[in-house]
């Protein structure tokens, strides 16, 4: 290889990545690309294409930058992959075993409650005392608006009853008293009760529902945790949204195209829920002019909206922690070394 190798880190939004390859300036050049391009845009893939085509080694934060086959069979210079987290679905990992480049992640997460469920009990308080709104209306100078509403009691709905669903279950019964139902495709009482006592709950403290809409129907807090995939996409719809009470309210904190998005954005234009709090979002970052943004939220009989930039996993000891792995197996390549928690 003539001259240092080439390594381009992508989607680093607050500049976290540099420090942490600052040890190796010296055996590769660094390029930083804060700015994500959507490659769905034929004017974007094209422009990310250009951008990448003279790097050896590429650095995805995961699930930033999609990389399809035909991406990555535009780039003949690329010999190494890297990303972050245990699995990146937005990669197209055949295509590149095709072109034998290789792809690794990392392993390393804080111990503890999982950072996207502490983000989706922010979401789920926030949404229910109002504090995005009463914080802006404050500072305006306004005092108290509408009231909030109560979680002790209520049903907890898990859309999804993995890992994830059953830490944000626990903490709704421990913490608020609430009642949990789960449903998914194939969710049996029985595997509900494994999740259960997984996370230290006996027996029947989450209650599998084996009928979709009567699910949605019983829920006051629907909380999505499904994996993303072609048979799970648009799994909640208008069916779904209209079986939802008016007082209930919607959480996402898992993958935007879970939600039919026009289903989700007539149901609150016309105040047929509560509200929703959405961390994910079907183009992030989410653009400018997007309803999401424009939209009068909370006013005129339209429903509550709390936004945050996808913030699950942002989390300092998180993101920082993966930074340093990557670090870790890029080294580990030049020195010719094997790779950590190969994906492909």
């Amino acid at each position: 290889m003539a001259g240092k190798p080439r390594f381009a880190i992508l989607d680093d939004y607050q500049n976290i990545a540099p420090r942490h390859f600052a040890h190796l300036e010296s055996r590769v050049e660094i390029t930083s690309f804060p700015e994500t391009l959507d490659p769905s845009d034929p004017v974007q893939q094209k422009q990310l294409v250009e951008r990448l085509q003279p790097f050896d080694v590429v650095l995805a934060m995961r699930e930033r930058t999609p990389f399809s086959a035909d991406t990555i069979n535009a780039l003949p210079n690329l010999k190494l992959l890297l990303t972050t987290g245990t699995r990146n679905l937005s990669l197209d990992l055949q295509a590149f075993t095709a072109r034998k480049i290789p792809v690794a992640g990392t392993e390393g997460r804080p111990k503890g409650v999982n950072s996207t469920v502490q983000h989706t009990w922010a979401l789920i308080l926030g949404l229910a005392r109002h504090i995005a709104r009463d914080d802006a209306a404050m500072k305006n100078g306004e005092w108290q608006g509408s009231l909030g509403f109560s979680l002790s009691g209520k049903t907890l709905a898990l859309l999804g009853l993995g890992k994830l669903g059953s830490q944000v279950g626990k903490i709704a019964i421990q913490a608020f008293e609430m009642k949990v139902i789960a449903w998914s495709t194939n969710l049996t009482q029985e595997k509900a009760d494994e999740q259960a006592q997984a996370q230290g709950l006996p027996a029947g403290s989450f209650i599998a529902i084996p009928s979709k809409v009567e699910f949605f129907q019983q829920a006051d807090v629907v909380s999505i945790h499904n994996v993303l995939s072609e048979r799970s996409r648009g799994i909640v719809g208008a069916d779904e949204l209209n079986a939802m009470k008016e007082s209930a309210v919607l959480i996402n904190t898992s993958r935007a195209p879970l939600c039919d998005e026009n289903a989700l954005l007539d149901a609150l234009n016309r105040g047929g829920i509560r509200g929703a709090a959405l961390d994910v979002h079907y183009t992030e970052p989410l653009i400018v002019d997007s309803p999401w943004r424009t939209t009068a939220w909370g006013k005129d009989g339209r429903s509550e909206v709390v936004l945050s930039p996808h913030m699950g996993y942002g989390e300092e000891g998180l993101i920082s922690g993966w930074y340093e792995e990557v670090a870790e197996n890029l080294e580990r390549w030049l020195d010719g070394k094997e790779l950590q928690k190969p994906l492909n």
